[in-house]
């Protein structure tokens, strides 16, 4: 399975990785897994929100679905390194399926209680963690080096996909049926995926571990240490530590905006999706130009995307919020696309799991992010809150890279850097 070492010329067809045996049904399982997370966060947060009319319930709906990532994305990259990742995918979606079935069954039979989604939302969070570990870690296994763009481009179409299509099939099955039917059907979600990856070649050299006589805590600390000994890991986890905490905050206050703009909830839901159809749009770039300085891609696709949203969030009309949005979330596209591309290929190919977990550490700023902006917009107003958070993250983001330039030399024509 492992072709990392083979070089692929040519057309630009010779360097897809739909080519790839195998890489399909792996997308595919990918993409149905994003649509089931969202669509997971979605319902969660809509039922929650009926129950209690609690902002804060709603806001720690999210907090807790992304905390394993930010507590236990070392941990998930060690299992990763350690075990089967084909096999660990596997088992991540056949546990889940069961619990997502149980809370549509209890919510349907009106059974269900507040306490027991918050629990079922951290078992999806793991969840999150494994597929960010062990799935795009075995994607590198299957694609190789050459192709390593390419792939990633369309993971991250289909992550954004998620974000977009998610929502609109939790949103419209719950409206149209019930909130169990709706968990019903992530769960079909779930078990077209798990099916799916029958149709992945598995490595007949891979073993329980890679490493058999090394403990599960010595490479656990072997993989913290990734951060402070591997200064271009580093470089990249600090960007993306900046865009999720300074970027990706802005996610909570479309509302408040669409609030103040006049916008109907059709409307709102509008201008929210544009998140995701943005992102889209970034990740199709991506695929099609395949950038020679991935680097200098991934960190502009952060400014830009911080930059735009100032005309976002001080927006007078729906169009204009819809628009500038949209704008915004190409860079997020652009960032999204390059950087799982850029963090499994500076590191050795046994630690391609860990320095994933650590990438999943770095995006679990997001829930940090998402608390100080609504703490700030409690005291000055949603727009000027968002504001506040790009005009900082543009500054910190310009500082960080001034102190740590490493990811600007960051090209595809390198295939492994230590």
């Amino acid at each position: 399975m492992q072709q990392s070492p083979r070089t692929v010329k040519g057309s630009r067809r010779d360097r897809s990785a739909v080519s790839v045996q195998g890489f399909l049904p792996l997308l595919f399982a990918g993409m149905c897994w994003h649509w089931a997370r969202w669509g997971i966060a979605f319902l969660s947060a809509f039922w929650i929100n009926e129950m209690t009319d609690s902002p804060r319930m709603v806001q720690l709906t999210g907090t807790t679905m992304w905390a394993p990532l930010l507590l236990g994305g070392v941990l998930g990259g060690v299992f990763a390194d350690r075990f089967d990742r084909l096999r660990t995918i596997q088992w991540q979606l056949a546990l889940l399926i069961p619990m997502v079935v149980l809370i549509g069954l209890l919510e349907s039979s009106s059974r269900l209680s507040i306490w027991m989604i918050y629990p079922f939302l951290l078992a999806s969070g793991v969840g999150w963690v494994g597929d960010m570990t062990s799935r795009r870690a075995l994607v590198f296994e299957v694609v190789g080096t050459d192709r390593i763009d390419n792939a990633m481009a369309y993971e991250a179409f289909t992550l954004a996909s998620g974000v977009a299509v998610g929502n609109l099939i939790g949103g419209s099955v719950a409206q149209n049926f019930g909130i169990g039917e709706a968990f019903f059907v992530v769960a079909g979600l779930l078990l077209v995926g798990l099916v799916s990856l029958n149709w992945v070649p598995r490595d007949k050299s891979a073993t329980a571990s890679s490493r058999p006589n090394s403990s599960t805590l010595t490479e656990l600390k072997e993989g913290l240490s990734l951060a402070r000994t591997n200064n271009g890991l580093r470089s990249i986890l600090g960007v993306t530590f900046l865009a999720n905490f300074f970027l990706f905050s802005y996610f909570p206050a479309v509302q408040r905006i669409g609030d103040r703009i006049g916008a109907t909830p059709t409307q709102i839901g509008l201008i929210a999706a544009m998140t995701g159809f943005g992102m889209m749009a970034g990740s199709f770039i991506i695929g099609f130009w395949e950038p020679e300085r991935r680097g200098l891609v991934y960190i502009c696709g952060v400014a830009f995307g911080m930059v735009m949203l100032v005309p976002f969030a001080t927006s007078g009309s729906v169009f204009m919020a819809s628009s500038t949005l949209f704008v915004a979330a190409i860079g997020s596209g652009f960032f999204g696309a390059t950087q799982s591309t850029l963090v499994l290929t500076i590191v050795d190919a046994d630690m391609r799991g860990r320095a994933m977990g650590l990438l999943s550490m770095a995006i679990g700023a997001l829930p940090i992010g998402t608390f100080l902006l609504g703490e700030i917009a409690e005291q000055i107003g949603a727009s000027s809150a968002v504001v506040t958070m790009a005009v900082s993250g543009l500054l910190l983001l310009a500082a960080w890279v001034a102190s740590h330039p490493e990811v600007l030399a960051m090209r595809r024509s390198v295939d492994v850097q230590r």
